[in-house]
């Protein structure tokens, strides 16, 4: 049904805008070169064809050609979503606390409705106490996650992450992901900034509330000593 959907006409996979990348490709379409040759200027030109004096058939208002656009990008990325399995998809994880909301969270950080921190304090393999914030999303994208929902693989924060502390050591690294900006050097603590609605996101357990659009779970698991989870709801701009 939904490849018969994409070759209808004003349908959400409608071809008639999505071979054009902007408005006035659109009306250039429509003007032949001999329209260009007796009115010698194509702003007129399109506005004529805007009118509906030229091209064939009625043109679409600028409106409904940027709605039709819209709606044919987001037919093609609930598309490819839909052909991608994700990897918590088919596992059990109703024992696993941790996993099982990392699979709640995965279809929503994947197509990018929802950014997640994820606090994990752990130990690593030299039994050293390493505490780290994870961009989800982001590790979802440069990772494979299957071992993980597979259970062949235990999440472990890395120095490469957002934020990243060996308790032991006392060594500490911070990088910025695409979706967030760390911002280490502020008197309130650690902060994490989104890139996209450039809202602030507090990470300190004593802040009853972590930012605008942005909600703090801890998660009980018998994986790590203390895990916490900050989903951040990303609002594109219109």
């Amino acid at each position: 049904m939904a490849d018969e959907l994409g070759d209808i006409p004003n349908g959400p996979g409608d071809t008639t805008v999505t071979e054009f990348a902007t408005y006035e490709e659109y009306l250039d379409s429509q003007i032949t070169p001999l329209d260009l040759y007796y009115l010698e200027d194509k702003e007129l030109a399109r506005q004529l064809v805007e009118l509906g004096y030229r091209g064939s058939g009625e043109p679409l208002k600028r409106e409904e050609f940027e709605s039709r656009k819209k709606a044919a990008e987001n037919f093609r990325l609930s598309k490819r979503l839909a052909t991608k399995v994700l990897a918590s998809h088919g596992k059990n994880l109703a024992k696993y606390p941790f996993l099982q909301a990392l699979a709640e969270r995965e279809e929503a950080n994947r197509s990018g409705k929802l950014t997640s921190i994820i606090f994990i304090r752990t130990r690593n393999a030299k039994n050293q106490e390493v505490s780290g914030y994870i961009d989800y999303a982001h590790r979802l994208k440069t990772e494979n996650f299957e071992p993980y929902f597979a259970r062949t693989k235990v999440l472990m924060p890395r120095a490469s992450d957002m934020s990243f502390y060996n308790w032991e050591t006392q060594s500490c690294t911070s990088n910025a992901t695409p979706n967030f900006q760390v911002i280490a050097d502020n008197e309130n603590g650690l902060l994490f900034k989104n890139k996209r609605d450039r809202k602030i996101i507090n990470v300190d357990p004593k802040e009853s509330k972590p930012g605008d659009n942005t909600t703090r779970t801890q998660i009980a698991t018998d994986e790590h000593i203390q895990v916490v989870i900050y989903d951040h709801l990303t609002r594109r701009k219109t």
